[in-house]
């Protein structure tokens, strides 16, 4: 099978031996299955005579780790393959969506794409996780100063967040009483201009988040706990001592199996949500971390091998379907 896969650009400046990135673990995989992987961004994306292009790097293994050959960029149309791995991380800006629109001239047909780019561009991973209002804390989303300052005095403590970027970027921390109230409330928002989730503050999240792992209409048993790190009141340093195995509860495995399907029927496979007390934070669409490595030290599974069967049931199925 010829596979693309649509990283982020940092993430391709730093491509070799980076075991903690989801992209390796399944790059590394399609390899050893005699796939052809090849790698590119968003930024090199075009399209001629409405015929969508990328311009790629033959990625290949050698002694366990992946490599990319930058000295054979060439140019393919993206509908020669017949998956394509689309994992550029946030901030989902204006290139961003440009990319996502690159995609609507591929022959779903033809090419099969995780998770499908239309999807993410409909689906904002905080405020689209209001889906599963029921499932998350309290929360408003608003530019409103006066608005939060209500909210926060409801509330005691609350969290801001951006609802454009990721890795905990931009996201603050909110008690009653902060001399600084107004300055990260202008912060956050830019001044009231720029709408952002706002949501309870939950105490369990001083001992870390879950991260729950879904593909398809399946949610895994297997999960992590990211603990808050450099004194901070989140997960913000991927390192192994801020991991630790997790479980999930039985009601967090039924309720997640309904959100599960709900994300399939949306076109959305691939995703992980954050989750503190049994609620939801929000749902990670655009390249959701699996934290593979940790899961397979803490459980004594090759996860990504789990996963590689997945994605080649549902292609192999689509392509049935086609």
């Amino acid at each position: 099978m010829d596979i693309l896969f649509i990283i982020d650009r940092v993430e391709l400046k730093y491509f070799e031996f980076n075991d903690l990135v989801t992209n390796f673990w399944l790059i590394k995989e399609f390899l050893l299955r005699g796939s052809n992987v090849l790698v590119s961004t968003i930024d090199k994306l075009s399209i001629e005579s409405g015929v969508a292009y990328a311009d790629c790097y033959n990625a290949y293994e050698c002694n366990g780790d992946i490599f990319l050959d930058k000295k054979s960029q060439s140019k393919h149309l993206i509908e020669e393959f017949q998956l394509v791995m689309f994992r550029p991380d946030p901030p989902v800006d204006l290139d961003y969506i440009n990319a996502t629109y690159i995609f609507d001239f591929v022959d779903r047909k033809k090419t099969f794409i995780l998770n499908d780019p239309s999807a993410i561009r409909s689906f904002n991973e905080k405020l689209h996780s209001l889906y599963f209002k029921d499932l998350m804390p309290e929360n408003i989303v608003t530019a409103s100063k006066s608005d939060i300052i209500r909210f926060l005095e409801a509330q005691q403590e609350i969290i801001l967040k951006p609802l454009n970027k990721c890795f905990g970027a931009g996201v603050m921390y909110l008690r009653i009483g902060d001399k600084n109230t107004s300055v990260i409330i202008n912060s956050v928002t830019n001044n009231e201009t720029n709408a952002v989730m706002v949501q309870k503050y939950l105490p369990g999240a001083a001992q870390g988040d879950k991260r729950v792992l879904i593909f398809g209409e399946e949610v895994y048993d297997y999960c992590v706990r990211k603990l808050p790190s450099n004194n901070d009141f989140k997960f913000n340093e991927h390192k192994d001592e801020c991991i630790k195995k997790d479980v999930l509860s039985d009601f967090e495995k039924r309720a997640f199996s309904k959100l599960a399907k709900e994300l399939s029927q949306k076109g959305i496979l691939m995703a992980g949500l954050d989750v503190v007390d049994g609620k939801i934070l929000e749902v990670n669409v655009t390249s959701p971390c699996y934290f593979i490595k940790e899961i397979n030290n803490a459980f004594g599974i090759a996860f990504e091998k789990m996963l590689v069967d997945k994605i080649f049931s549902h292609v192999e199925q689509r392509c049935l379907c086609a």
